[in-house]
């Protein structure tokens, strides 16, 4: 089975008649890097950005782990938030959009090592909503199921 980076890397059944992104994923990081410095605070690394779609890397770092050796909870929920913030600015092109609600749902312990979230948006409008899966980057099951809603205010 593919790593989970690997399947978001390359193209796939799923890419078919889909819309270009709305942003790039250098002016993505541009983004970050002058409006939500705060976001480098994890060192997320942002690996893609479709349509809708984008999947993101929380690297292995011993200070995101609590004890027992698990990655912590809230580093995954920012990780969960911040690829659901590039999957609306993705399919929206809106920048300003704000998170509504966010609900997780751990499922296992994540183990130490990367996690990658893999992002999409089911439903846009003013009240976007999305979901995200967070997998060890090593493989295996999911360790947590994001579902979450987000206030994309209108374009000028």
């Amino acid at each position: 089975m593919s790593k989970p980076s690997e399947i978001a890397a390359s193209p796939g059944v799923h890419d078919a008649g889909l819309p270009e992104a709305r942003i790039s994923l250098e002016a993505f990081r541009e983004l970050l890097d002058q409006l939500h410095p705060f976001a480098g605070v994890l060192g997320i690394e942002i690996l893609d950005i479709r349509h809708g779609q984008a999947t993101l890397r929380l690297p292995p770092n011993p200070a995101n782990q609590r004890l027992g050796g698990i990655v912590a909870g809230p580093m995954l929920m920012g990780l969960a938030d911040l690829a659901l913030y590039a999957a609306v600015v993705g399919a929206t092109g809106v920048a300003e959009a704000v998170t509504a609600s966010l609900t997780i749902n751990f499922l296992r312990g994540a183990p130490a090592g990367g996690i990658v979230a893999q992002a999409r948006i089911l439903k846009t409008g003013r009240m976007t909503a999305g979901e995200a899966l967070l997998l060890p980057e090593g493989g295996g099951e999911p360790v947590a199921q994001v579902v979450s809603t987000w206030s994309v205010p209108r374009k000028n």
